[in-house]
């Protein structure tokens, strides 16, 4: 299985991931009103390891290639990636004007998450998509322990 992956530098994992993080940087410097993700964590174990499964994940997107990857082009799983970002940037935008409920909480959990894994799976980066499913269920832990039960 190895065989088929190389080492080189995959520009389009960076794209996709930097896509997904804009919303994260504007965060950072310009709170929300409501700003319930400033809030400390009661999950701190699980965000260690969700945190290391990001790394690995992302690192293997922009680093390992998948030799018999087709050529980037619409297909389905990147749609289903690009709905993902829609989705994930209309929960911003809900979460900016003020609504913290369980819909949105979930929106700013798992379609992030999902964007990655139909990404990997797109690119045939198994060694990137199980790291993101990993880093999924940590990040819906954290998601549904912090701010939904």
């Amino acid at each position: 299985m190895l065989k088929k992956y190389r080492f080189g530098f995959d520009i389009s994992g960076l794209v996709i991931f930097l896509i997904v993080m804009i919303p994260n940087f504007i965060w950072f410097f310009v709170p929300a009103p409501n700003d319930i993700l400033r809030n400390e964590s009661i999950t701190t174990t699980v965000d260690t390891i969700g945190s290391i499964f990001q790394a690995i994940f992302i690192g293997s997107l922009c680093i390992i290639i998948n030799k018999e990857r087709s050529k980037l082009h619409f297909s389905p799983l990147i749609i289903f990636s690009i709905i993902c970002i829609v989705l994930y940037f209309v929960g911003w935008i809900l979460y900016y004007n003020g609504i913290t409920n369980a819909l949105v909480i979930i929106s700013l959990t798992l379609p992030p998450c999902l964007t990655f894994i139909f990404f990997a799976l797109d690119r045939n980066n198994i060694i990137a998509a199980v790291p993101a499913v990993c880093f999924t269920i940590c990040h819906l832990i954290y998601g549904i322990v912090n701010f939904i039960l």
